[in-house]
């Protein structure tokens, strides 16, 4: 029970923590609040950090004027129906948690933003390095020719600002599951011609998940060319929306880990990763909570188990070969320790979710973890650059 209290004060002091400013350009450590051990510095890579450029902006509000029941419009209109430009002073990274659709409208300038706030919110809280993708729900919502011409453009753009900036930023490649056969072709561009780093994938497109045979194209490119794919949440599907509908429940409070969680599960019991075992996923939110059900998975989902199922091996095997994990959004030192503890340190990467969350208490929180260092170096930069073949200029 001590250690508990311990990892629960140093929760609260994660949530609670906001670090001094750095000065621009030069990442030393913070000054140790009372009662943590003062380290050096440790070098912090944030794996699920969201942009987004001006014309897929654009796209997005004729989708909101089109309407429809899909329940990503929510967040949507909130985020797209304000002005696209930036104030005069860059926006501050502080977060109105208690008033989400307030911070809602001050998102989209900092997702636009590459080479100042941003920059400065990194700085001042001492992260040395972003991988960015595009921001949800992606091209996904757009028709086939218009998902690919934007997702061509976002992977161009975002290739300039890794250039502009290579010691801070890394990229995850979009693509259009519109059309698998040329998201193949784009993945493999992406890797091959831009440099990038892995590919991001927001879930369900049109109703579907990657376990759908039409998306194979997509499987065999990102296990060809040896490079991960993030699953991103949205919001639920048409199908199970329903239940979601009511008080706002389809975003990230719960509906986008139901939704993830399943897609994984899709994924395990649909026989993905016996066709495809080199295939390296990874998914955030300290694992859409899949590690805390592993134990039942395994008993319930064991190879065999129901008529149907294509998994040969234990839930629990596929999330230790070919799933890692994300800490973006979940601050909490004992959901760490657990998921350190049964699926490995080297299956977690530190992240922040810039802009949805706020960055000095996600620094603070990895700072003040209660692990060891070996494995706080893993989780907040060696696996980064392990797993997206980040090259080491440090």
């Amino acid at each position: 029970m001590k250690r508990r209290s311990v990892l629960r004060n140093l929760s609260a002091f994660a949530a609670a923590s906001t670090l001094p400013p750095f000065v621009t350009g030069s990442i030393s450590s913070p000054k140790a609040a009372p009662g943590v051990e003062s380290r050096p510095h440790v070098r912090k890579i944030a794996t699920e950090e969201a942009f987004t450029i001006p014309e897929i902006a654009d796209a997005i509000r004729n989708v909101i004027r089109q309407g429809g029941p899909n329940l990503d419009l929510l967040l949507l209109k909130q985020l797209y129906e304000v002005p696209a430009s930036l104030p005069a002073e860059a926006p501050s990274d502080s977060m109105q948690v208690s008033n989400r659709d307030r911070a809602a409208k001050d998102m989209l300038p900092k997702l636009l933003d590459f080479d100042k706030a941003r920059l400065a919110t990194m700085d001042a809280s001492g992260v040395d390095m972003q991988i960015l993708s595009l921001v949800m729900p992606g091209v996904q919502m757009f028709e086939r020719v218009q998902a690919m011409e934007l997702a061509q453009l976002a992977n161009n753009r975002l290739r300039d600002v890794i250039q502009r900036h290579p010691d801070r930023f890394a990229g995850l490649a979009s693509f259009a599951p519109q059309d698998p056969t040329g998201a193949a072709k784009e993945m493999e561009r992406a890797i091959t011609t831009l440099k990038l780093n892995g590919f991001i994938v927001n879930s369900h497109t049109g109703n579907a998940y990657l376990d759908d045979p039409q998306f194979l194209p997509i499987l065999e490119a990102a296990e060809a060319l040896e490079m991960p794919l993030y699953i991103h949440p949205r919001a639920p599907s048409d199908g199970m929306a329903a239940p979601f509908r009511d008080y706002r429940l389809e975003g990230a409070v719960w509906g986008y880990g139901i939704e993830t969680g399943t897609h994984i599960l899709r994924l395990i019991f649909g026989g993905v990763f016996d066709r495809f075992p080199k295939l390296q996923v990874v998914i955030g939110h300290m694992g859409e909570a899949l590690p805390f059900w592993l134990g039942r998975l395994d008993f319930m989902g064991a190879p065999g188990a129901r008529a149907g199922r294509k998994n040969q091996l234990m839930p629990s095997e596929y999330f230790k070969r070919n799933i890692t994990i994300t800490t973006s959004g979940v601050e909490d030192p004992l959901a760490l320790r657990y998921c350190i503890d049964k699926i490995g340190a080297d299956r977690i990467m530190w992240a922040i979710d810039y802009p949805f969350q706020p960055t000095p208490s996600a620094v603070a929180f990895i700072d003040s973890a209660a692990i060891t260092e070996a494995e706080r170096e893993k989780i907040a930069w060696g696996n980064a650059e392990r797993i997206f073949r980040i090259k080491k200029n440090h």
